[in-house]
């Protein structure tokens, strides 16, 4: 079953669009379009023949539109990943945050139009995140896959993933211990929409420090991604501004395609936003974050990481380590994706483990009881 390429669904009303995305899929030799569907209704009827391991999604269609079928699947408990992948998120953040919180796992921009005839600009990163996303799935459904699909003869073989061994972790100077926590860093990506809610809905209002994140995100997003958090969060969420200063009980997001950073002055700090170059492929970086606390804060900081692609923010978190901070990472089994957190746990820079279950207290825990 680990050699058969990842199964994917494509739900577009245009024939085009099916055409044009099943085309970049299908020429990853990982990966494999299992079947098409012009809406939600006929997506949710193929569900169960072509046993797909990954969705793509339009979010503007007939009869059935993006956000009716993920209000569907939410009913019916379907776990199967889903990419949004629409022109509508262009001019409509709310409607993209909306398929966020209905549990979509990230979403991707066509490059024009409701049938961008360009979409090869996006192929890679449509492909990277359908091996994830589909790995991840199919590990935690192994034991359910019993009737494999033909093999394509060129797919690689997908290995069982190793348990995670951690490395030695950087030690901070003789004598330097973790001081009261004055700030909290999260860095996070694919699956963060949704975990930060989580997350962020069991942290009290009366946190005694700020909670600044690197969300992975496109320009334009972050604002309305701040604004849903806001409204289920008992802290007060707002996208970062320059020259900002921090308050307690206040959770800031990195504006899309800018760092972030902070520095050290009157009660808690500063932050600042910047357009210098990507880092790890992103801006924001949750690298340049980690840095940036690890550099003014020291042993007053928490960093966490969690679930998401790539690497980013994994080597930074170690220099809080470094500097006598104390570092959280969300586990293998409750991350969307195992990558970033899987990284730096295996770098030796994640002193503590945990569930997204448990992120909430343990932040909580960790900042009462170091004040």
């Amino acid at each position: 079953m680990a050699d058969r390429p990842i199964g994917v669904l494509v739900v577009d009303d245009s024939a085009m669009m099916r055409n044009l995305v099943g085309k970049i899929i299908d020429a990853d030799d990982a990966c494999e379009v299992v079947a098409k569907a012009m809406n939600g209704e006929f997506a949710l009827r193929k569900l169960e023949s072509a046993k797909p391991e990954v969705i793509v999604l339009d979010l503007e269609m007939p009869e059935m539109n993006g956000i009716e079928f993920l209000q569907e699947r939410r009913k019916r408990h379907i776990d199967i990943p889903v990419i949004v992948l629409s022109s509508i998120a262009e001019r409509g953040a709310k409607v993209t945050m909306e398929a966020l919180s209905l549990g979509a796992s990230d979403f991707i921009l066509k490059p024009s139009g409701s049938v961008s005839t360009d979409i090869h600009k996006i192929a890679d990163q449509l492909t990277e995140l359908v091996r994830s996303l589909g790995t991840e799935f199919r590990l935690r459904h192994l034991s359910d896959q019993t009737k494999p699909r033909p093999k394509r003869s060129s797919a690689p073989v997908a290995p069982a993933r190793p348990k995670s061994t951690p490395a030695d972790p950087p030690k901070p100077p003789a004598g330097v211990k973790p001081g009261p926590i004055k700030i909290v860093a999260i860095g996070i990506s694919t699956g963060g929409p949704n975990a930060l809610r989580k997350v962020f809905a069991l942290i009290p209002a009366t946190l005694p420090v700020p909670i600044v994140v690197v969300q992975h995100m496109p320009p334009g997003f972050t604002t309305e991604f701040a604004k849903s958090l806001d409204r289920v969060c008992p802290m007060t969420v707002s996208e970062v501004a320059d020259g900002e200063p921090m308050e307690a009980g206040h959770i800031y997001i990195a504006p899309g395609d800018h760092h972030i950073t902070v520095t050290r002055n009157g009660r808690f700090g500063t932050l600042h936003v910047n357009q210098e170059p990507h880092r790890n492929g992103h801006r924001p970086s949750a690298d340049v974050l980690f840095a940036s606390v690890a550099t003014h804060f020291g042993n007053h900081s928490l960093g966490v990481i969690m679930t998401g692609m790539g690497k980013d923010g994994a080597t930074e978190l170690g220099s809080i380590v470094g500097k006598g901070g104390i570092t959280v990472g969300q586990d293998e089994e409750s991350s969307v994706v195992y990558g970033m957190p899987k990284v730096a746990f295996e770098m030796g820079h994640v002193q503590q483990q945990v569930s997204l279950s448990a992120v909430a207290d343990t932040i909580t825990s960790i900042v009462t009881s170091h004040q």
